[in-house]
């Protein structure tokens, strides 16, 4: 069984080849869109639907998810980007604040280099953190927005961080970071009731 989760701001759209009982729950819906059938037109139709306020969720299922994934794909300019969801040495999660929502470091992959370097170099750039190590992966997420007219899907991949120092917190201000602060596991609700959905599924990992 496989499936992905792309979210269209705060609605998810789930590619799938099997139904699950968690996709289910949206299926049945009157403001879910569901498609089984592989088409153009199909995707467009989708695609034009997930924009109405009505509409909070889309589900595609075909039992080819590669072709499945591959076709939804070419709808969109797909870039590249990593991210690291960094814990001390008291297991708390290091979060930033950027343009008014609690975030995770992350950026765009530059050209050559490897997802795993560049999470470790966004971290260390947007939030001061000299060397931290890197664990092991931890999540793909998808989002979409649209840039200069054209429709964007940019493919994150989180890598899980350790940091043992105590080392001064520096914001990169030059990416709109205004805050950085290490939050108890505990606490992460209060963080997660402002910030994106992808962020939260990055988060229910830990």
């Amino acid at each position: 069984m496989s499936y992905i989760t792309i979210y269209f701001e705060d609605k998810p759209v789930f590619l799938c080849d099997e139904i699950t009982s968690q996709i289910n729950e949206y299926r049945h819906h009157p403001d879910a869109v569901f498609i089984d059938e592989l088409s153009t037109a199909a995707i467009n139709s989708l695609l034009h639907e997930i924009k109405k306020p009505q509409f909070h969720a889309g589900i595609i299922c075909y039992k080819d998810f590669p072709k499945l994934k591959a076709y939804f794909f070419k709808h969109f300019q797909l870039i590249l980007a990593a991210g690291g969801l960094v814990k001390n040495k008291h297991e708390e999660i290091l979060m930033i604040f950027r343009r008014g929502k609690w975030d995770l470091p992350k950026g765009k992959l530059d050209e050559g280099e490897t997802l795993e370097h560049c999470a470790k170099r966004e971290v260390e750039e947007e939030t001061g953190l000299r060397d931290p190590k890197v664990i092991c992966p931890l999540k793909v997420t998808y989002h979409t927005y649209v840039q200069f007219g054209k429709p964007i899907l940019k493919e994150t991949h989180w890598f899980l961080m350790k940091t043992s120092g105590n080392e001064k917190l520096i914001p990169q201000t030059e990416e709109e970071i205004s805050e950085i602060t290490w939050v108890k596991k505990e606490n992460l609700k209060k963080y997660s009731e402002n910030t994106f959905r992808t962020i939260e599924m990055v988060l229910n990992q830990v």
